[in-house]
């Protein structure tokens, strides 16, 4: 049974039940698993009608909706080469990745992603047409067609075309945070042999009973590959056209499973402590309370050790007074958060465990599938990013950079056979560019990336990101970039959390007409300055911020400074603002 069967197989025994939802005009609508498979078929008569054969290139360019997965898995029933595009993506890098993979039909979402396309149409030698998602895009392009029309009256039956598991099944194009982007090459069989090994790992029971969110970009490997494997072993799966009603959608949806990048739970994490901060004396000592008990119950959870009865019982009496509401905020009935794609502070991740949420935090990359390691069922370390997944073998490199084989590690970078080269061993380790440390129990911990290690001009050697990660526990701190390559000494460009921050300015009664104004106000700077002492206490004398500049806007994703996951391009950013930081060294 090949990938698209597995995934449509749901239909034989469950044809009513619902697979995947959407919403339209403001209310969820669902797919059943027999209304699911039909339209993937309609979409693999259209993509044959449209002359697309196997190993063409087709491309996804749009927001999470439920076409972007019926194409996705019709062009994997054929063979067909999917790219996905971040829906945010510069004309410049749509033009880069079209022209690159030679691709000759796109689906777009809206009318920006649109635009971008019919602007890249008149330049390029091999784009033949244009999919809509979107009934409101205006169009009145010939090579231009609105989906349901492209599949209307289609037969929805299989085209029965025999696809080799081993062959190029997408090209998924890394975020760049240096570069321009490169293409990793991944099969059929590194997506089925990661879902399969997931299974294995996790123990999933009664997937079928399950409701995902999926509200990261489609087009980011860990969203893709967490909504195509629960559609393959059988969840329910809801998509979220805009990641900023996630608020909202959580309470709607009420998932019981999501994957999720650290910065939702920091966000959250200091949302919960700013409430409890401003709240009576009374609500804050029963918050403390239902914590400390929260600690022991969890802590034993953990170990595998036996539970004593007044500890449950002091724990049920946490989660009914306190607790239950905090969960009920994201639905109630949360069972499973994967994390992963950035650090997230230990401290985090035990006080999320001690409220009930556990959060599974887990590594890996494009070029792995995504999961190379999470955190086991007991005994998982907090500081850490789990042990390796079942055929995933991980050791350290030279400069302890994490070396990984397994059945998820891609073919190779797209026409880049010496990039391609140059991340393998010759003994064919693939190097994730990532600095660790591995414990004799497996254990996995990120250091940092390699690229980013800076070295003072006093030889002192710096790990940016943990230091960043120290700074962005404060609710008082939204972005942090770290600076000292090559420096007499560390400097930070910081963007302050502004709603927290005005906050504070009518406390303090300051008088500002704009977010420029009022982080140059002395009584701002002296605030962030006894912030920093208080976060630096205890940090090594050399890797102590001695400087900072306070940004007036958060970093931004038009101007290149953040991928399209919002990583810190650092590069980017070092650049943007060198004039800043040099002031800070003079």
């Amino acid at each position: 049974m090949n990938f698209t069967d597995h995934i449509l197989s749901h239909y034989l025994t469950r044809p009513n039940d619902e697979c995947l939802s959407y919403k339209q005009n403001g209310q969820w609508v669902s797919y059943t698993w027999q209304t699911f498979t039909d339209k993937v078929h309609q979409t693999a008569h259209a993509l044959k009608n449209s002359g697309i054969k196997t190993g063409d290139c087709v491309a996804i360019f749009a927001q999470n909706i439920p076409e972007w997965i019926i194409l996705d898995v019709a062009a994997f029933s054929m063979g067909v080469i999917s790219v996905p595009i971040y829906a945010t993506t510069s004309l410049e890098h749509v033009k880069y990745i079209l022209d690159e993979t030679e691709t000759k039909l796109v689906l777009v979402g809206d009318q920006s992603q649109y635009d971008k396309v019919l602007a890249v149409y008149a330049e390029s030698d091999f784009l033949k047409q244009i999919i809509i998602a979107d009934p409101k895009v205006k169009s009145e392009f010939d090579q231009a067609v609105f989906f349901d029309n492209w599949i209307k009256d289609l037969p929805n039956d299989t085209l029965g075309i025999s696809v080799d598991g081993d062959a190029l099944a997408t090209i998924i194009y890394t975020s760049g945070t240096t570069g321009e982007p490169k293409g990793v090459m991944l099969t059929q069989n590194n997506f089925m042999n990661v879902f399969e090994t997931h299974q294995a790992f996790l123990k999933f029971d009664n997937i079928e009973n399950e409701h995902s969110l999926s509200f990261l970009p489609l087009s980011h490997v860990f969203e893709r590959s967490w909504a195509l494997m629960m559609l393959y072993l059988g969840a329910k799966v809801y998509t979220l056209k805009n990641p900023k009603l996630i608020a909202n959608a959580l309470r709607e949806v009420r998932p019981t499973m999501m994957c999720s990048i650290p910065r939702l739970y920091q966000k959250i994490y200091d949302g919960i402590w700013d409430n409890v901060q401003k709240s009576g004396r009374m609500k804050q000592r029963l918050f403390n309370w239902a914590y400390n008990v929260g600690k022991q119950y969890v802590e034993k959870q953990r170990v595998q050790a036996s539970i004593p009865l007044f500890l449950k019982l002091k724990h049920k009496l946490a989660d009914k007074i306190v607790f239950n509401k905090i969960k009920e905020q994201m639905g109630g009935r949360i069972s499973f958060l994967p994390v992963g794609g950035a650090a997230l502070s230990p401290e985090i991740v035990n006080f999320f465990d001690a409220i009930g949420i556990h959060l599974t935090l887990g590594y890996g990359l494009t070029e792995t599938t995504a999961t190379v390691s999470c955190y086991p069922k007991y005994n998982y370390i907090y500081d850490s990013v789990g042990v390796p997944m079942i055929g995933t073998q991980c050791k350290l490199g030279v400069q302890n950079e994490i070396l990984v084989k397994g059945k998820g590690v891609m073919k190779g970078y797209y026409k880049k056979p010496d990039e391609t080269k140059a991340v393998f061993t010759e003994d064919g380790w693939f190097k994730t560019g990532d600095a660790g440390k591995i414990d004799v129990q497996g254990n996995i911990k990120i250091v940092d990336r390699i690229k980013d290690l800076m070295k003072t001009s006093n030889g002192k050697y710096i790990t940016p990101q943990p230091i960043e990660n120290l700074l962005l526990k404060d609710n008082f701190i939204e972005q942090a970039v770290i600076v000292g390559d090559d420096k007499p000494y560390v400097t930070a460009l910081l963007v302050p959390n502004f709603a927290a921050l005005k906050d504070k300015a009518k406390q303090l009664e300051l008088k500002f007409e704009s977010f420029e104004d009022l982080v140059n106000l002395d009584k701002v700077k002296e605030f962030y300055n006894e912030k920093l002492n208080q976060l630096q206490k205890d940090l090594a004398a050399f890797e102590k911020i001695k400087k900072f500049t306070l940004l007036p806007k958060e970093f931004n994703l038009d101007f290149g400074e953040l991928t399209p996951t919002l990583k810190i391009r650092r590069k980017i950013i070092l650049k943007r603002f060198s004039l800043l930081i040099e002031k800070m060294y003079k």
